[in-house]
C-alpha cells in the first residue's frame, strides 16, 4: 500500500491509523485503547514487545520500514517548502 501514495497520502493513511486507534476523549493513544482495538491489528494476546512490534510492522507493511527514512526526508523537505513560502507574522 505504502509504495502506491504519496507522502501526503500516506500521512493521511497513518493519522487515520492513529484515530481509529485513540482515545477519543484524551486524543492519544493510551494502554488502554490499545488493548480495545488490538484486535483491528491482529496483536490479541500480543504484549506488545519490542520483537512483536518490529513483526506487526512488517506483517502491516512490508516496504514500509525500507522506504519510512526517504518518506520522512520528503515529507521535511515538503514542510520546510511550505513553511518558507508564507508570509511573515
Amino acid at each position: 500500500m505504502a509504495e502506491k501514495l504519496d507522502v501526503e497520502g500516506f500521512v493521511k493513511e497513518l493519522c487515520g491509523g492513529f484515530q481509529l486507534l485513540c482515545d477519543a476523549e484524551k486524543g492519544l493513544i493510551t494502554a488502554a485503547s490499545l488493548r480495545a482495538n488490538s484486535e483491528l491489528l491482529g496483536m490479541e494476546g500480543m504484549t506488545l514487545s519490542e520483537a512483536e512490534f518490529c513483526i506487526l510492522m512488517v506483517r502491516l507493511s512490508p516496504g514500509m520500514m525500507e522506504d519510512a527514512e526517504a518518506w520522512l526526508e520528503k515529507a521535511l523537505h515538503q514542510e520546510l517548502q511550505r513553511t518558507s513560502s508564507r508570509p511573515p507574522l
